[in-house]
């Protein structure tokens, strides 16, 4: 052996076995699909799932108000509005209007029994509420259906005006007055006028039909988006100035209530705050962390069969506060 070959056998012999960085990547590899993984996890729970929960939604009715007879009067349950009055999306007997007569089979204990027929024994239903009808619409078709009640009759009127003035026609066509979506609120605002005349007329022409007396159970408009205004993860096109006009059109109805004695404010903005399409975000201010379940049917412009047992609550609850003295 040569000089040559025995130093690089020497050289060789010494060089130290190098180390495979295979299993490191992997950790990196894995580390980062787990990171990604986990984030649209996170993404697809936390923004486009939408448990609904069960079990009794609020708020908790006070069933002492129920205990004994209001009236033994004639009376006449009126639903007048659009889809929610009307029970759109509602499983058969749950919608609000129905349930405020007659409890379900499988209805929930702490409202068993408490119904308007158990305080008002001669109350009779009849619903003319027109499933996406808007206020303009209203005038031309449900107002003419309207009867005038004898004097012995007392009228509870519940009613939905206006939430389709806002939301149709949900960016399809350009925003004009009656189908707003996607409107500025420079453009909105003179329909936004317009509506507060109509809305007074609509409740004017109501009460004409009841001389022997009544009484008015108006809804605001609730917001799916939860406050935040972001219709576009609800799959509709964004509108920049939507809570704008959304929250003009309950100013309108929240101030006719306030101005009318003959109206009273039943607060479903309020109630489903928190049970719209961001339900599930803990880091919310709105979330019920008691009950964080989604309210609104498939469509999102109705509440579910949860939704309507909220705004029943809220119906019986201002009910028992105002009807027993006006009786």
């Amino acid at each position: 052996m040569n000089s040559t070959d025995a130093n690089t056998a020497a050289e060789d012999s010494s060089a130290a076995p190098r180390k495979s960085s295979l299993p490191k990547r992997l950790v990196v590899l894995f580390t980062i699909g787990l990171l990604l993984f986990g984030g649209v996890g996170f993404y697809v729970y936390f923004w486009l799932t939408h448990p609904i929960g069960a079990g009794p939604a609020s708020p908790v009715v006070v069933a002492e108000k129920f205990e004994e007879v209001w009236s033994e009067r004639p009376v006449v349950l009126l639903g007048f509005g659009d889809s929610i009055t009307a029970g759109f999306g509602a499983s058969p007997g749950k919608s609000f209007f129905k349930r405020l007569l007659n409890n379900p089979d499988d209805e929930f204990a702490d409202v068993q029994g408490i119904t308007l027929k158990k305080v008002l024994p001669n109350i009779e239903g009849n619903n003319i509420a027109l499933s996406g009808s808007t206020s303009i619409e209203m005038v031309d078709i449900l107002l003419p259906k309207l009867e005038t009640y004898p004097e012995e009759t007392f009228g509870i009127i519940v009613a939905s005006i206006g939430g389709n003035d806002v939301i149709h026609m949900y960016g399809r066509t350009p925003p004009r007055e009656g189908a707003m979506y996607g409107a500025t609120m420079e453009q909105a605002q003179p329909w936004i006028e317009n509506y507060d005349q109509r809305l007074t007329s609509i409740l004017d022409k109501i009460a004409s039909h009841f001389p022997g007396g009544y009484h008015i159970f108006l809804m605001n408009i609730y917001d799916p988006t939860d406050g935040i205004g972001d219709v576009f993860n609800a799959g509709l096109p964004a509108w920049s100035d939507a809570l704008q006009v959304h929250g003009a059109y309950n100013e309108v109805i929240e101030q006719t209530c306030e101005e009318r004695a003959d109206t009273t404010l039943v607060d479903i903005h309020e109630e489903f705050m928190g049970h719209g399409i961001h339900s599930t975000q803990f880091w919310r201010p709105f979330y019920h962390s008691e009950d964080p379940g989604y309210w609104y049917f498939d469509n999102l412009e109705d509440p579910n069969d949860r939704g309507y047992d909220s705004i029943r609550r809220l119906m019986l609850n201002r009910m028992a506060d105002v009807l027993p003295g006006k009786l």
